[in-house]
């Protein structure tokens, strides 16, 4: 008689991260990683020098783009099958006045971050197991600029909306909403180490936030620990709020 077969093992969970090759991405991308997860990122620059773990898959894809997005859910499926979460991440920002918002600039702000998402969404549908994870990075947008407000205001009605129309298939809909983080954008933007430093002396908790401090955020509405929250915006400010500056 021959000895029982094991007990065959369910596959690792899978998640898809977009704008997932540095600052909250990334860091969320790693942390998922470390975790056991499968993870894939997605992203327009940087993919072949983001420092990525080896076997965490990186796409380009450009968030605007439909045949894009259709390339990297496609990817997703073959290489997964199936995600258990799904980080919508992918934005960008165009801070100032109304008087210094062009028309290419507040397209790209609804574009990118309210279009890629929704469209997103919409195109992994038939990947997300149920009692999946969606998250969406919303973010600042008071005190930013009435057209990044008018973005990031968009959103938040957003989640709550898809989290009632997911329900049925227990596929939960989040936002994480950072504060003040360092990430590589404000490098970008001019902005020095020792001024970003110096805004942290205004956050109660006394210090600017990370990418890892967001990660951990996404982790957990990824996790059981969180299968009982949906439709909500989980905020990590360290204090400030999400809509405060120092």
């Amino acid at each position: 008689m021959s000895a029982p077969s094991a007990p065959s093992s369910s596959p690792a969970p899978a998640a898809l991260i977009t704008g997932g090759t540095s600052g909250i991405g990334k860091a969320t991308a790693e942390l998922l990683h470390s975790r056991g997860y499968r993870v894939m990122v997605t992203g327009l620059h940087g993919l072949a020098d983001a420092g990525l773990p080896d076997d965490v898959t990186a796409v380009r894809a450009d968030a605007r783009s439909l045949p894009d997005l259709d390339h990297a859910i496609d990817e997703a499926r073959r290489r997964f099958g199936s995600l258990d979460l799904l980080f919508l991440n992918a934005g960008v920002s165009r801070l100032g006045p109304i008087e210094s918002i062009d028309e290419d600039a507040f397209d790209a702000l609804f574009d990118i971050n309210v279009k890629g998402g929704f469209f997103t969404l919409r195109k992994a549908l038939p990947l997300l197991n149920e009692g999946a994870s969606v998250v969406f990075t919303v973010g600042a947008g008071e005190g930013l600029g009435s057209a990044m407000a008018a973005a990031k205001g968009a959103l938040l009605p957003l989640v709550r909306s898809l989290a009632h129309e997911l329900a049925p298939r227990r596929i939960r809909v989040n936002a994480v909403s950072p504060g003040l983080i360092n990430t590589p954008a404000y490098g970008k933007a001019g902005v020095s180490q020792e001024m970003i430093e110096s805004w942290g002396e205004g956050v109660p908790l006394g210090r600017v936030g990370v990418p890892a401090d967001i990660a951990e955020a996404v982790a957990f509405l990824a996790s059981p620990a969180a299968s009982y929250i949906t439709g909500d915006n989980l905020v990590v400010s360290g204090g400030m709020g999400v809509h405060a500056r120092p």
